[in-house]
């Protein structure tokens, strides 16, 4: 089966004369009003080369062709996989809406700018190329994310938005008994016996801390690599072991989500949720 075609995602421009373009595809293929728009919204349609998706766009004498390969099965939803940067929040708020033409918006005088949102990284141009899901990127991917697995502002890696709703039930009833996998830079060389401190607390029952295993990744007298795989992890848990041993954190970052791994995706890019892929 021929495999979709990645079209680049552009803005036709909007008409105010004309008829629907919905109503011009269902004399095109001979099919219902509804059929018509979810070839639409599924960016099957194109007008004069450009592929719109909204039913309502007004056509007059412009070129529409659907696409030979058309199918009214692709309306699935998507999750994207996304490698947050550093000092980008996570995504679990929504983005808030800026009017046309309104100021960037800054810190007060003397006060740091609020972080950026990660979810403002989840555009077209910021897709991975090299993506294996090989699906057609379209507008409707980017509505309705839900985002549900915190991760430190400070650290980097992989984070979950999902228009399904069957992951993001796997995601939140899953999230005490699902391994995240981190790698941990740092200060200094660390022999495996300074880890014991860590391992004393995640004996106390008093703490009541998650499941974790941690090992020395690799080590140099200058840093060095920590792996933590954590049950249930939470923002603030690995600083606080670390503390517990007198380890000064250089950078953290998310390889793994159950069975979902980071792999090469380059930090501040997307990609799909390969239909392979489970949590």
């Amino acid at each position: 089966m021929r495999k979709p075609r990645k079209e680049p995602v552009v803005e036709a421009p909007a008409a105010t004369t004309g008829e629907r373009l919905s109503k011009r595809v269902m004399a095109l293929k001979d099919c219902s009003r509804k059929e018509a728009e979810q070839y639409i919204e599924g960016g099957w349609v194109q007008v004069n080369g450009v592929v719109v998706e909204e039913p309502q766009h007004r056509v007059d004498r412009e070129t529409i062709t659907l696409d030979p390969n058309a199918s009214l099965m692709e309306l699935t939803p998507v999750t994207l996989l996304l490698n947050k940067p550093a000092g980008h929040t996570d995504g679990l708020e929504e983005l808030t809406p800026v009017r046309a033409g309104a100021p960037a918006r800054t810190g007060a005088p003397g006060h740091k700018a609020p972080p950026a949102n990660a979810r403002a990284l989840l555009t077209p141009a910021n897709h991975w190329e090299g993506d294996p899901a090989d699906t057609r990127v379209l507008k409707r991917h980017f509505n309705h994310l839900e985002a549900d697995v915190e991760l430190e502002t400070g650290a980097t890696g992989l984070v979950v938005f999902t228009q399904d709703w069957r992951t993001t039930r796997k995601l939140t009833e899953d999230m005490s008994t699902m391994e995240h996998e981190f790698l941990v830079e740092v200060k200094g060389e660390v022999e495996p016996d300074a880890l014991k401190p860590i391992a004393y607390a995640l004996k106390d029952e008093r703490l009541d801390l998650p499941q974790v295993k941690v090992s020395v990744n690799s080590t140099t007298p200058e840093s060095s690599r920590l792996r933590f795989a954590i049950k249930g992890s939470h923002p603030g848990l690995i600083a606080f072991l670390c503390e517990k041993a007198g380890l000064h954190i250089l950078g953290m970052k998310r390889i793994r989500l159950g069975r979902v791994a980071l792999s090469d995706l380059p930090v501040g890019q997307w990609r799909y949720l390969a239909g392979w892929e489970k949590f």
